[in-house]
Protein backbone atom coordinates (compact mmCIF):
# COMPACT_ATOMS: atom_id res chain seq x y z
CA UNK A 1 0.00 0.00 0.00
CA UNK A 2 1.27 3.45 -0.91
CA UNK A 3 1.65 6.23 1.63
CA UNK A 4 1.91 9.95 0.98
CA UNK A 5 2.77 12.97 3.09
CA UNK A 6 1.18 16.33 2.33
CA UNK A 7 3.32 19.23 3.47
CA UNK A 8 2.34 22.87 3.61
CA UNK A 9 -1.38 22.21 4.06
CA UNK A 10 -3.11 25.25 5.50
CA UNK A 11 -4.47 24.68 9.00
CA UNK A 12 -7.94 25.82 7.92
CA UNK A 13 -8.00 23.11 5.21
CA UNK A 14 -7.09 20.47 7.78
CA UNK A 15 -9.82 21.77 10.09
CA UNK A 16 -12.42 21.58 7.30
CA UNK A 17 -11.25 18.07 6.42
CA UNK A 18 -11.65 16.97 10.04
CA UNK A 19 -15.15 18.50 10.19
CA UNK A 20 -16.17 16.88 6.91
CA UNK A 21 -14.83 13.52 8.10
CA UNK A 22 -16.84 13.81 11.31
CA UNK A 23 -20.03 14.63 9.36
CA UNK A 24 -19.47 11.56 7.19
CA UNK A 25 -18.55 9.27 10.09
CA UNK A 26 -15.00 8.68 8.87
CA UNK A 27 -11.51 9.27 10.14
CA UNK A 28 -9.60 12.17 8.63
CA UNK A 29 -7.40 9.68 6.78
CA UNK A 30 -10.39 7.80 5.36
CA UNK A 31 -12.01 11.07 4.27
CA UNK A 32 -8.81 12.23 2.56
CA UNK A 33 -8.54 8.83 0.83
CA UNK A 34 -12.13 9.11 -0.43
CA UNK A 35 -11.55 12.63 -1.75
CA UNK A 36 -8.38 11.60 -3.57
CA UNK A 37 -10.08 8.53 -5.06
CA UNK A 38 -13.07 10.57 -6.27
CA UNK A 39 -10.86 13.36 -7.57
CA UNK A 40 -8.78 11.04 -9.70
CA UNK A 41 -11.61 8.88 -11.06
CA UNK A 42 -12.23 9.27 -14.81
CA UNK A 43 -15.23 11.45 -15.59
CA UNK A 44 -18.40 9.84 -16.88
CA UNK A 45 -20.24 12.60 -18.74
CA UNK A 46 -23.50 10.63 -18.97
CA UNK A 47 -23.57 10.06 -15.22
CA UNK A 48 -22.68 13.70 -14.53
CA UNK A 49 -25.56 14.89 -16.74
CA UNK A 50 -27.96 12.46 -15.09
CA UNK A 51 -27.01 13.60 -11.60
CA UNK A 52 -27.14 17.28 -12.59
CA UNK A 53 -30.71 16.92 -13.86
CA UNK A 54 -32.07 14.66 -11.10
CA UNK A 55 -33.06 17.66 -8.99
CA UNK A 56 -35.28 19.07 -11.73
CA UNK A 57 -38.68 17.42 -12.02
CA UNK A 58 -39.85 16.67 -15.53
CA UNK A 59 -43.19 15.15 -14.52
CA UNK A 60 -45.05 18.36 -15.27
CA UNK A 61 -43.38 18.95 -18.63
CA UNK A 62 -46.20 19.91 -21.03
CA UNK A 63 -46.59 17.52 -23.95
CA UNK A 64 -48.70 18.55 -26.93
CA UNK A 65 -51.55 16.21 -27.84
CA UNK A 66 -50.85 13.70 -30.60
CA UNK A 67 -52.64 14.45 -33.82
CA UNK A 68 -52.96 12.46 -37.02
CA UNK A 69 -51.44 9.11 -37.83
CA UNK A 70 -47.92 7.99 -37.07
CA UNK A 71 -45.42 8.70 -39.85
CA UNK A 72 -42.55 6.54 -40.95
CA UNK A 73 -39.35 7.20 -42.81
CA UNK A 74 -39.24 6.24 -46.49
CA UNK A 75 -35.69 5.30 -47.41
CA UNK A 76 -36.39 4.41 -51.08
Amino acid sequence: MTSIIVRGLDESVKKRLVQQAERNGRSMEAEARRLIEEGTRPHNIALALYEATREHAVDDFPLPPREGEARYADFS
